[in-house]
């Protein structure tokens, strides 16, 4: 197989992990027989010093043009501690997705026994964690309408959504959910917001096309107590834009550390993938960053090109290096590995068990995203 991959090494410590999220991706072209080729674009703070845009014209063309896209991370202080600045990283990210009409953000969220003793819960609430998020990224009050008066006292964000925008995503959380547990749960808050009371009409209705998924629904406010109190309860969850971002957020620190975290956002264009944290700048050239979320992110997109047996090889090496203590500074502050160092061992690990370790992950029924 040969695809064509953007690579957006962003701000921080993006350069660092993409290229170990890399190395993952040219073990299993090796042992499989494809063929990846990289183009290398701009987007963030780094674009804006480089050009003065967050999202040059040519980055976009070249996500447009690509198969899939691979993203490190966004954002810089200069830019996160002057609320006044015009120009702002998270615009070309916001811009890309929109562009790309890349309208659902996906978020699986495992634990690992290695590392239960991280976790700010319990062991004992960590046992069968194994969901996943769908979150609408396209819409709601991130992109509604947003005003300032002339005296700067009041403020207002406009939060709207579409039926049209509800159900895409929406299908798709049920689609998945037929390949898991067959449980799906929306969350919102319908008892105050107009716009959760259309979400759930909407997924009310198509609920009727998927009986064999059992749907229930949940307030945010419960449902991010819920999150904490017994994780293993949920299977699919479904939600909003800004409601998405707050509980993912919140469920990736069940795994012990935000660096194991991966995510999709796909839709109607080239899908891109990224890890969950933030570009980390203090960490930034230090080789001290985990890069696992990116590897895992990497996973996903294999999964995406229809390679489960590829992407369940690259699971299986993260998995490796977890059991063996192969880890990063954030996971284990004493004796730990360097950012380049996990990526050479994921590398070495793929070339060496690919096929037999695909099989063995797959016995571990770990989510995939097609």
């Amino acid at each position: 197989m040969e695809k064509k991959i953007a690579v957006i090494n962003g701000d921080g410590i993006g350069p660092e992990v993409t290229a170990q999220a890399i190395k993952a991706l040219n073990a299993i072209a090796q042992e499989f027989g494809h063929h990846f080729m990289y183009v290398n674009a701009l987007m963030g703070a780094d674009a804006i010093d480089k050009t003065g845009n967050p999202l040059p014209d040519e980055t976009l063309a070249i996500c447009k043009q690509s198969d899939a896209i691979l993203f490190g991370a966004i954002g810089h202080p200069k830019y996160d501690n002057d609320p006044t600045a015009k120009v702002r990283p998270e615009q070309g990210l916001l811009k890309l997705r929109k562009e790309l009409q890349l309208f659902a953000n996906i978020r699986p969220i495992t634990t690992y026994h290695s590392l239960h003793h991280l976790s700010p819960l319990k062991a004992k609430q960590l046992v069968g964690v194994d969901f996943i998020i769908f979150r609408e990224l396209t819409g709601g009050i991130y992109f509604g309408k947003r005003s300032l008066n002339e005296d700067q006292t009041i403020a207002t964000d406009e939060c709207a959504y579409s039926k049209a925008e509800i159900e895409r995503v929406a299908v798709m959380a049920f689609e998945y959910a037929q390949t898991r547990k067959k449980k799906l749960t929306l969350i919102d808050k319908a008892n105050v917001l107009e716009t959760s009371r259309l979400w759930r009409k909407v997924v009310q209705a198509l609920s009727g096309q998927y009986p064999d998924v059992t749907v229930d629904y949940m307030f945010v406010d419960n449902a991010a107590m819920q999150v904490i109190l017994n994780p293993a309860q949920f299977d699919v969850l479904l939600t909003e834009n800004l409601f998405g971002d707050i509980i993912s957020d919140e469920a990736s620190v069940l795994s012990g550390s935000m660096g194991l975290m991966p995510s999709a956002s796909v839709g109607n264009g080239s899908a891109l993938f990224e890890p969950i944290h933030g570009s980390y700048p203090q960490a930034a050239g230090k080789d001290i960053a985990n890069p696992l979320g990116s590897i895992l992110s990497a996973a996903m997109m294999l999964d995406h090109f229809g390679l489960g047996e590829e992407a369940n090889a690259v699971r299986a090496a993260v998995n490796w290096t977890l059991t063996h203590s192969f880890v990063s500074k954030d996971i284990d502050p004493i004796n730990n590995y360097g950012t380049n160092a996990i990526g050479d061992l994921i590398a070495d690990y793929i070339k060496r068990n690919a096929k037999s370790a695909a099989a063995h992950n797959a016995e571990l029924n770990a989510s995939t995203i097609i």
